[in-house]
């Protein structure tokens, strides 16, 4: 594969390019409909695709943890998240927070005894994407020709100083932009390890730091939040090949492991007594409080209130018969004087 162009700067208006070069890839309708495109190529499946991977999270939450595991996971095809196979394939690491030793001592804590991947690609140390760091990460893809995955830990290292005079959202477009065009060249995932705002928000993208501009270049955004229950964390992902999501996840501090736990992150990121009722109810929708309690040995009038307590939050359709019923069962598998699930979001407690 030869190497693509060089970028033309971001500040260039496309109808300022030559003529011939502005609509290279126009299409008519008809033709485009009839055109087959291969699927994604996907490095974890279903989370991570072709294309510029944001993952983001709060300092110390982990983030280096989960794309180093990724990272081994996929150059030896192994299981990402401790649950999903993935296509082995070369991967670049750019660690560029870390020092060989500490990386090292990572590394030994995640394989935990296993043979290193041969694929996996390790650096320290890179020049910036406008200094010369994009042409390092081509031509390393240049000699993997199958690669599946470059790692850039973390972002603010590799993106440089924006041109003068441009606006916060046009320089975080195009600094993103810069690494997307790689990612899309070589069909390859790129992920960029990146940090979110102290000030947290109900939308999880809202809390990428930076300008709209970084999440709307993206083309899929991974948000890692710690979950204050029972799961160690929640992964909100969304993106253009994505559908959105919400993964519980767990932290095994003793081999620095990211494990995804069976079922939906609200049966974890609930409190206990919650989280009991609503696996039961998905499993037996319709049910009453006292037939909840003796299937789970809770208390009949404790899980009477948690009950009308989560229904009035959201988290359960109640009828007017005192039943009961996660709202993703949906109105069918109650009586008909289901009351309508509240117009807010259900909340996490």
């Amino acid at each position: 594969m030869s190497a693509p162009e060089v970028p033309e700067p971001d500040n260039v208006h496309p109808l300022h390019r030559h003529p011939a070069e502005a609509l290279h890839a126009a299409w008519t309708a008809d033709v485009l409909m009839a055109t087959e495109f291969p699927e994604p190529t996907w490095a974890v499946p279903g989370i991570v695709a072709e294309g510029v991977n944001l993952l983001a999270g709060p300092p110390k939450v982990g983030k280096s943890w989960m794309s180093l595991g990724l990272a081994i996971e996929v150059a030896s095809g192994g299981k990402a998240f401790d649950m999903l196979d993935v296509e082995p394939g070369p991967v670049l690491y750019l660690a560029l927070e870390d020092t060989p030793r500490r990386l090292k001592t990572r590394m030994s804590k995640l394989l935990d005894g296993k043979p290193a991947p041969a694929g996996l690609t390790l650096a320290t140390s890179c020049p910036t994407l406008t200094q010369g760091g994009d042409e390092a990460i081509i031509a390393w893809l240049e000699a993997h020709t199958d690669a599946r995955m470059v790692v850039l830990d973390v972002f603010a290292k590799m993106r440089g100083t924006p041109p003068a005079g441009m606006s916060a959202y046009d320089a975080d477009y195009a600094a993103v932009s810069r690494a997307k065009r790689i990612a899309d060249a070589y069909g390859v995932a790129l992920v960029l390890v990146h940090h979110v705002r102290k000030m947290g928000s109900d939308d999880f993208l809202e809390t990428v730091s930076g300008s709209n501009g970084i999440a709307g270049a993206a083309d899929a955004v991974l948000v890692l939040k710690r979950g204050r229950n029972q799961a160690d964390a929640v992964l909100n992902v969304t993106g253009r090949d994505i559908d959105e999501a919400e993964y519980a996840l767990t932290f095994h501090s003793h081999s620095g492991a990211w494990q995804l736990l069976d079922g939906p992150a609200s049966d974890h990121t609930l409190h206990t007594t919650r989280a009991t009722i609503q696996r039961y109810l998905r499993e037996h929708p319709g049910t009453g409080p006292k037939a909840i309690a003796e299937a789970t040995g809770l208390d009949r009038e404790q899980v009477k209130k948690t009950c009308q307590r989560m229904a009035s939050d959201g988290q359960l359709h109640a009828t007017s018969g005192g039943r009961y019923s996660t709202p993703e069962v949906g109105d069918d598998a109650m009586s008909s004087d289901v009351s309508p699930p509240s117009p807010e979001s259900p909340k996490l407690l």
